[in-house]
């Protein structure tokens, strides 16, 4: 009978680096992150042009939620250039919420180099689900949110107190939330790309969950008008954006364990034996 030898597999090849020689020195990383800024202050800049051509059609679209809420209210200006300011910033609100996937691209165009390959491959679902969350936050305020806020203050008039809301005053409350809560739809992006890279874990999240729901109570009540409807409208999505950020980082943390499994598993000596 012949001996047993083991046939272990030599795991001490050396792996060649896909990164390796495409280090760059600092210079480098500042003229490409300038030129990536360029590239974004552009398209804000082009897209802002285009908007003020449509402003007042963006104003129209911006206005509906305030007509169904109050349909017999009307809106004013006090200053002769107020109408053409709120236009300005109509046109700026427009292009940053159409520019918002430009500068997430240019975002990603900077970070890829400096990222392996199955790690860019993991990064691009991050950058579709980015607007996608922005665009719910914005749909939630556009069709529920602003309604009942609106609807709220409406109630409050007397027959000696009217409501006469400005334009401007109007505008800028109503941009204030859709782009507030279109950045706080991205809860579960940050936090699971947190977890990609190990700085979140999810007995992290759970454990700071009521420190979480202060936090989110406050931050709820600095960034929405002084009324409950907007307040609770906020926290509560927001809340359960948490939760779902919680389920998300298992999800991420299961993965990471089973590629972990699967690479000890590789690594295993195989033992083969003839007689």
């Amino acid at each position: 009978m012949a001996d047993a030898t083991p046939q272990i597999e030599d795991k001490s090849k050396p792996v060649e680096d896909e990164l390796a020689g495409s280090e760059a020195p600092l210079l480098e990383h500042l003229i490409e992150l300038r030129k990536r800024l360029i590239y974004s202050a552009v398209a804000l800049i082009v897209l802002m042009v285009i908007c003020f051509i449509f402003a007042r059609n963006i104003y129209d679209a911006l206005l509906i939620p305030y007509l169904r809420s109050v349909p017999t209210a009307e809106l004013i200006y006090t200053a002769p250039q107020e109408l053409f300011f709120t236009y300005l910033n109509v046109a700026l609100f427009g292009a940053i919420f159409l520019g918002f996937p430009v500068v997430a691209s240019q975002i990603y165009m900077f970070v890829a180099p400096g990222l392996y390959k199955h790690e860019r491959k993991a990064f691009i679902p991050y950058l579709i689900a980015t607007p996608i969350f922005f665009i719910a936050g914005a749909a939630l305020v556009y069709f529920a949110v602003l309604p009942m806020a609106l609807h709220f203050f409406a109630s409050m008039q007397t027959e000696d107190i009217k409501m006469l809301t400005s334009v401007s005053e109007y505008l800028g409350l109503a941009m204030l939330l859709i782009l507030a809560f279109g950045a706080c739809f991205q809860l579960p992006v940050v936090l699971t790309l947190l977890a990609q890279i190990d700085l979140v874990h999810v007995d992290m999240l759970k454990k700071g969950r009521r420190y979480a729901i202060v936090a989110i109570l406050c931050f709820a009540a600095v960034i929405t008008p002084p009324d409950p409807i907007s307040q609770i409208g906020l926290a509560v999505p927001m809340y359960l954006l948490y939760e779902l950020s919680i389920l998300s980082v298992r999800m991420v943390e299961r993965r990471r364990a089973a590629a972990a499994a699967s690479s000890a598993s590789d690594l295993t000596p195989t033992d083969e034996s003839s007689s």
